[in-house]
């Protein structure tokens, strides 16, 4: 058996060699010629799996340590019979830490309680609903949307457009997909009032640059329309700039390669399916209030500091690749 990995994933160098062949390479080289005579392939979102990569391979198998998918042909993989898994989920936890900091942040500049704010959660999933549980007990008011999650459940949530005129801030947590791209544009920004924020962590293309310039409103970015290839004219506005690391934690990084090698294991029958990084220590879910927050956040995750490499002109890429992850505390 052969396996290709992305040679950027942590924590999985030397764990598959007694089983398989392993080659790692580039997130963003691999190539059909790389991928012919492989198995299975462990990737992030730098590898676009798709016909161009996949046709005349022998893989049945990929696994991306990162919640999202759209870096990969579903459709494609379905219609191939290759059996695709991903990490959702693995790093809730530091996207709502990361939130959580953009939050103390904004209040700083802004001189407000979160009994004073309403706070719209777009995407209600593994972060959103995390981000929701945890905002309430911080004391804002929140306000969620998720079409289809509402479709499923028959929830309170409202539609976009009914949330924006209501919110304060808006916190983007939904996959990249045909209904979701671009769903913050200059009309419905133009919803929000004058003086909001937006706050995303989800994917880049779920809201356009020409939106989040707009004067009369303030942004938090993570995630950038184009990577790496981002946008100077948004690094300058937003007053969090981050080169796409929301979920960059310790813990999350640990359970995304544990959930690949995991699957992994499944499904070519390797004695793995327990393995976990060594050395490092799983998360203790924990609630924490909002003085202690303010208190601490700055310790584990202080963005402002976080921000200063890209406003500094420092390369995007470089950035995430080198990022020195972040310890999740609650």
């Amino acid at each position: 058996m052969k396996v290709v990995i992305d040679g950027a994933i942590p924590f999985i160098s030397g764990i598959l060699e007694p089983f398989a062949e392993v080659v790692y390479a580039d997130g963003g080289s691999f190539t059909p010629e790389l991928v012919a005579d492989a198995d299975a392939l462990i990737i992030r979102t730098r590898t676009r799996c798709n016909g161009a990569l996949l046709d005349g391979s022998r893989v049945q198998f990929i696994a991306t340590a990162t919640i999202g998918f759209d870096h990969i042909d579903m459709e494609y993989c379905h219609a191939h019979n290759i059996t695709v898994t991903t990490a959702a989920g693995c790093n809730a936890r530091g996207v709502l830490q990361w939130v959580a900091a953009v939050l103390v942040e904004l209040s700083r500049r802004e001189g407000f309680v979160p009994q004073q704010r309403t706070l719209g959660i777009v995407g209600v999933g593994n972060v959103g609903s995390l981000v929701k549980q945890y905002a309430q007990m911080w004391g804002f008011k929140t306000v969620c949307c998720d079409p289809p999650r509402q479709m499923r459940e028959n929830l309170d949530f409202v539609s976009l457009q009914e949330l924006l005129p209501q919110v304060d801030i808006v916190t983007l947590h939904t996959p990249l997909d045909s209904t979701t791209r671009g769903m913050i544009n200059p009309q419905t920004v133009a919803l929000l009032h004058t003086g909001a924020t937006i706050i995303n962590a989800s994917r880049g293309e779920v809201a356009q640059t020409e939106a989040l310039l707009r004067e009369d409103i303030a942004c938090a970015i993570d995630v950038w329309e184009g990577e790496p290839d981002i946008d100077e004219r948004l690094v300058t506005k937003a007053f969090a700039t981050t080169p796409h690391i929301a979920g960059y934690s310790l813990q999350g990084k640990a359970n995304a390669t544990a959930m690949a090698v995991h699957a992994l294991a499944n499904h070519f029958n390797l004695p793995l399916t327990n393995w976990y990084p060594a050395g490092i220590e799983p998360t203790t879910p924990q609630p924490i209030d909002w003085q202690a927050l303010c208190n601490t956040i700055d310790h584990y995750c202080n963005i402002t500091a976080q921000s200063a490499p890209l406003k500094n002109g420092e390369e995007f890429e470089g950035l995430r690749n080198g990022y020195n992850y972040r310890k999740e505390y609650f």
